[in-house]
């Protein structure tokens, strides 16, 4: 019970909250075919663009558990994600294995790695922890370009590997079953995600979060915790990782700077800090706005990126699920009101 005293109400309220039993019946098939009709209404760099949404939404989900929702700033999850990619792309130029098969390698691989980080980083806290993971950040790049990894890695060359045709048959082109195939991955880890955040281990970990002396009187392993949120994100974040070897078709060091893991960052800020669908507008936020700003400020982009994430910030200062959550309750509220009995 304390664990759940412990979580902010902003937090601890969903927008399906709002809505009746029945509506949600309805609403779920409906976000499923929103999310699969970009394949057959949108083609070339868009398709591509909107695959790359999937992938980073995941990758920001995956920070999110970490820091959203267990409280441990991470500015170095884009090593993970460089991890998750490199583990794909050698698998399938090396060793000849499938896309979907190297998904749980990789997935494995940077759990592993992030445990590794997560174990010592314990002794860290606040804004060392964020540093540490920094420097992790800036780190693994220039290990990957190590000549002792070029036969693998390739250097800075990069590895490039081919995009997948659609199986069995299907009459879908590359691109679109690269989307569809994304989106599926996407929604199996959300939706688990989900769960498990809405359990008592998700519980126990906002309660770390919120008042950790509490929670360690409550008898919570606040160590094993925290060391297995990290673990948990660096596996998230390495899927996305992974996805977007295969959608990009190359990995480069270059391609993983620290820039990368800043892009996460901020991603997670716009979207909503735990919240598990607000990655989805993260996602959208890191594809398209750099490119509308470019599109609109051509010399100066970083200038108008710059101004319009501040103005995210001022006016949505819980980002886009916050904005959804005040939705959320005003609407049931009204309902609420409405069906109220009236007096004579």
């Amino acid at each position: 019970m304390a664990a759940e005293d412990a979580v902010p109400v902003e937090i601890a309220a969903a927008p399906a909250s709002a809505l009746p039993v029945t509506a949600s019946w309805l609403v779920t098939p409906a976000l499923v075919l929103l999310a699969l009709s970009p394949a057959f209404l949108v083609e070339g760099f868009r398709l591509f663009q909107l695959t790359l949404v999937a992938i980073y939404a995941v990758a920001i989900l995956g920070l999110n558990i970490v820091t959203g929702y267990n409280g441990q700033i991470s500015l170095g999850h884009g090593a993970f994600y460089a991890v998750g990619a490199y583990s794909t792309a050698i698998l399938m130029a090396s060793f000849g294995l499938p896309y979907w098969a190297t998904l749980p390698v990789s997935a494995a691989i940077c759990g592993a790695l992030g445990w590794g980080v997560g174990f010592p980083a314990l002794r860290l806290g606040g804004l060392y922890l964020a540093l540490t993971t920094f420097a992790l950040a800036v780190a693994v790049p220039q290990v990957l370009k190590h000549d002792a990894l070029e036969r693998w890695t390739g250097g800075v060359q990069g590895v490039f590997i081919a995009k997948p045709d659609a199986p069995f048959g299907l009459p879908l082109s590359a691109d679109q079953w690269m989307y569809l195939f994304t989106a599926a991955i996407a929604s199996a880890v959300f939706i688990l995600s989900r769960n498990l955040l809405r359990s008592r281990i998700g519980r126990a970990l906002m309660a770390i979060r919120d008042q950790p002396t509490a929670a360690e009187a409550m008898g919570m392993d606040l160590a094993a915790l925290k060391t297995r949120a990290f673990a948990l994100s660096a596996t998230v974040t390495g899927i996305a990782g992974a996805l977007s070897a295969v959608a990009v078709e190359f990995v480069s060091p270059d391609s993983f700077t620290v820039n990368l893991s800043i892009t996460l960052f901020v991603g997670m800020i716009v979207g909503g800090v735990a919240s598990i669908f607000g990655a989805v507008f993260g996602g959208l936020f890191v594809v398209f706005v750099p490119n509308l700003a470019e599109e609109i400020a051509g010399a100066a982009p970083g200038v108008l990126y710059g101004a319009i994430l501040i103005l995210f910030v001022f006016v949505l200062p819980t980002g886009f699920a916050g904005l959804l959550r005040r939705a959320a309750a005003r609407f049931g509220r009204s309902n609420l009101a409405n069906k109220a009995p009236q007096g004579r």
